[in-house]
């Protein structure tokens, strides 16, 4: 028998999205095979602290572990499964650590990572790049407040995720409140404009050779568009696998998402999040390269549809971590 893979979870983080990654982490440790793999957890307390658990199920918070020590404890596994959402985790920062502790590991890299965290340079590279995305400005503290787009438009951190200080703006008396709850956040915010379509989300998967799962149709219950409590309550949304789309739109969907994947130079896995509009027009309004990774996450749901179960999705993501670990290690720096 060959022996097991050394896994080590990470997971909490400094974020917002803190709650959201333990949930995703658990699911992960549920379902990952004791007989493959020999599995650690390291949390990360809202406040940074490093902390070691024991890989049973659960995110425990035992051992204190400095972040100098942070290589040196994440470099004696095989491979690295960041399971972190937003700033600090999602954003390049983990994964430049994961890169000087010489480890494999899940999901995007450090340059990826960074560029799409950030919505203002993630839109304006998909656009160079011919790809459709919605039209926005971005500002700074200080930067005269214009919106060309009339009303309604939303208001956003540009580096954020999970609809965290987000406001869909009415009219001109909302604009200035939605951004001052935006710059809380961030110091640089987007006014982006309406998207009046159906809103689809895919799952993408792979490293030079990725593929898309069925796109999923997402409908909002009870809530005017997809915010935190259509996200993450029970009863909050509706998954429609496929989407109610001709079979040509659909496949449109799946080719925009996986050429979005490419152009932004992501590995493993992402979630890209787009809309149709005038019934055949695709745009994209982001990309998640560490999507919600409960086996109840749209992430897992769209490719449990597509006939990939999710303790084969995270055995793929494991294979592909090693693979670009042992393809970059023929590299000469």
């Amino acid at each position: 028998m060959a022996p097991r893979l050394r896994v080590a979870v990470l997971a909490g983080g400094r974020s917002s999205e803190h709650e959201i990654s333990l949930a995703s982490a658990r699911s992960v440790l549920e379902s990952l095979d004791p007989e493959q793999y020999d599995v650690v957890t390291v949390a990360i307390g809202r406040d940074g602290r490093w902390e070691l658990g024991s890989g049973d199920g659960s995110v425990a918070e035992t051992l204190p572990v400095p972040a100098a020590n942070a290589p040196a404890t994440l470099g004696a596994v095989d491979v690295v499964l960041p399971i972190l959402h937003g700033p600090f985790g999602e954003d390049g920062t983990v994964q430049g650590l994961l890169e000087l502790a010489g480890v494999a590991y899940v999901g995007a890299g450090v340059a990826a990572s960074a560029l799409c965290m950030d919505k203002d340079l993630f839109k304006k590279v998909l656009r160079d790049s011919g790809i459709r995305v919605g039209r926005h400005v971005a500002l700074r503290p200080g930067d005269r407040v214009e919106n060309p787009f009339g009303y309604p438009c939303f208001v956003k951190p540009a580096r954020l995720g999970s609809s965290v200080g987000i406001t869909k703006v009415h009219d001109d008396g909302e604009l200035r409140p939605a951004l001052e709850l935006a710059f809380r956040h961030d110091e640089k915010v987007l006014i982006e404009e309406l998207l009046d379509g159906i809103e689809v989300e895919v799952g993408v998967l792979g490293n030079f050779e990725p593929v898309a799962s069925l796109p999923g149709q997402i409908v909002p219950l009870g809530h005017e568009w997809y915010d935190y409590s259509s996200k993450y309550d029970e009863g909050g949304m509706d998954l429609v696998i496929p989407p109610e789309l001709p079979a040509d739109v659909i496949e449109q969907v799946q080719r925009v998402a996986v050429e979005a994947f490419r152009v932004t130079e992501c590995e493993g896995m992402a979630r890209v999040d787009c809309f149709v509009v005038d019934g055949n027009r695709v745009v994209v309004n982001e990309l998640n390269t560490i999507p919600g990774f409960t086996a109840t996450s749209v992430y897992a749901k769209l490719f449990e549809a597509s006939g990939v179960p999710y303790a084969e999705l995270l055995r793929r993501l494991i294979d592909l971590a090693l693979e670009r670990r042992q393809r970059r290690s023929k590299l000469q720096y």
